[in-house]
C-alpha cells in the first residue's frame, strides 16, 4: 500500500500536481471516479461542515447553507466522470461552493443575520470602528447590531472576486495561491483584490459610523 502511495504521488508530480499528490480528499474523488460510492460519502463527511461554513459567509443564513451544500455535493457527484486532479481537492471544492453561493445571492433576496464584527475588526478603522463603551447599555447594544449589519452588507456589497477573496483569505486562511486558482487569477491579482476589498470596505463602513448613512454598492 505504501508503495502504491508513494507512485501516485510521483505520478502527480511529475504533472506538476504536487498539492493534488498529497491531499486525502482527492484519493477519495478518484476512488469515487472509479465507482466507489462509499468514498463520495466519506468526501461529503469529511468536508460537510466546511462547505456549510463557507456558504454561511456569503449568505448569511443557516438555513438556506444547508440546501446550498446539498447543492454542491450534487455538483460534484455529477463532476465525477470529467474530474482531474489538477490542485487540492479543497481548492476545487471551494470554487464550485463560491460559484453556488453567489448565484444564490443574484437570485433571492437574503434574510438578514449578523455576523462577528470581531472577525473583521481589521478591516475598521481602530477604536473608531468600534462603538462608544461610555455609552448607555441599551444604546452600546443597538450600535452593535446596526454594525454588524453594516459589515454584512459591506462584503456583500463587494464586487463577486473581491468578495470571494476576503472571505477565503479571512475566514478559510487560505493562501495568496489558493485563492489564484479558486478564482482563475493570478497570485498578484489576488493582492489587488484584497487590497481593493479592504480599501472599499473601509470606506463603506467608516462613512455609516461617521454621518449613519450606507453608500451605493462599491466597485
Amino acid at each position: 500500500m505504501a508503495k502504491a502511495v508513494v507512485a501516485v504521488a510521483r505520478s502527480y508530480e511529475r504533472e506538476g500536481r504536487r498539492g493534488a499528490a498529497a491531499d486525502y480528499d482527492v484519493d477519495r474523488m478518484l476512488a469515487f471516479q472509479k465507482g466507489n460510492e462509499l468514498a463520495f460519502q466519506e468526501l461529503v463527511e469529511r468536508n460537510h461542515g466546511r462547505v456549510i461554513g463557507l456558504i454561511y459567509r456569503f449568505i448569511s443564513d443557516a438555513s438556506d447553507a444547508e440546501d446550498l451544500a446539498q447543492e454542491v455535493f450534487l455538483r460534484i457527484y455529477r463532476a465525477r466522470k470529467t474530474y482531474k486532479p489538477t490542485a487540492k481537492f479543497s481548492t476545487w471544492m471551494f470554487r464550485i461552493t463560491a460559484n453556488v453561493s453567489l448565484n444564490a445571492l443574484r437570485s433571492r433576496a437574503n434574510r438578514r443575520d449578523d455576523i462577528s464584527i470581531e472577525q473583521m475588526s481589521d478591516f475598521g478603522d481602530g477604536p473608531r470602528a468600534m462603538p462608544d463603551p461610555q455609552s448607555r447599555l441599551p444604546d452600546l447594544h443597538l450600535h452593535q447590531r446596526e454594525l454588524q449589519e453594516k459589515v454584512r452588507e459591506a462584503i456583500q456589497a463587494l464586487p463577486a472576486k473581491q468578495q470571494v477573496a476576503v472571505i477565503l483569505n479571512k475566514y478559510e486562511g487560505m493562501s495568496y495561491a489558493d485563492i489564484a486558482k479558486t478564482i482563475g487569477c493570478t497570485t498578484m491579482a489576488v493582492k489587488s483584490l484584497l487590497a481593493r476589498a479592504r480599501d472599499n470596505l473601509k470606506d463603506r463602513l467608516l462613512l455609516y459610523i461617521r454621518t449613519g448613512r450606507g453608500r451605493q454598492r462599491v466597485s
